[in-house]
């Protein structure tokens, strides 16, 4: 399987790229391929402007430069995994950004969809498990992420994984998460079946 690992962080030094890096240390030992996109460090821009705007009108819309390369990168795919902090309980406006400009209408959704089985969300929390469920956040974040966005661009597997307490300065706790990471990178793509 090839798998397009979407990383939204400022820091190429933070606990993101790290669980990302583990993350495609398991997807390379189960035997997948993989590219990673570092949303900052290709200076991607969030901001929708008029010409990435969905335009029902038209059966068939051409979008920026910008967002045509990045339909043609998500196409090479099999699946999709998104390494991301959780901030003010969503994605990072940067990440949103992509949602709303390269996951667009006659691409991911309306007359087509996406073709990927798989979408991972890796969601960094500095919560703890407890604090998440108090006010039903988790389901809240899970129903967003694999309803109103995987299963509505047509993808038919998405789960979401939360790394819980990543302001816990504890280096025992650092590998636990990164173990974790490592595992979902391993076992990912176990659960689709076979043709």
């Amino acid at each position: 399987m090839n798998v397009l690992v979407v990383v939204s962080h400022s820091r190429k030094d933070s606990l993101t790229f790290q669980v990302t890096d583990h993350f495609v240390q398991g997807l390379a030992e189960a035997g997948h391929d993989f590219e990673i996109l570092d949303l900052h460090g290709i200076g991607f821009d969030p901001v929708l402007q008029g010409i990435d705007e969905p335009d029902f009108t038209k059966e068939h819309q051409v979008f920026s430069p910008e967002i045509e390369a990045e339909i043609e990168r998500l196409k090479k795919h099999d699946a999709v995994a998104f390494v991301f902090p959780l901030w003010w309980w969503h994605l990072p406006a940067m990440l949103k950004g992509y949602v709303d400009r390269v996951m667009n209408n006659g691409f991911a959704y309306g007359s087509n969809k996406l073709h990927h089985q798989q979408m991972l969300w890796i969601a960094l929390a500095g919560v703890t498990e407890e604090q998440m469920q108090k006010r039903n956040y988790d389901e809240s974040i899970t129903n967003l992420l694999n309803v109103g966005i995987a299963n509505y661009c047509g993808v038919p597997q998405s789960s979401v994984e939360f790394l819980y307490e990543t302001l816990d300065a504890q280096p025992e706790h650092y590998e636990a998460l990164l173990k974790q990471a490592y595992q979902l990178g391993l076992n990912y793509g176990n659960d689709i079946p076979t043709p």
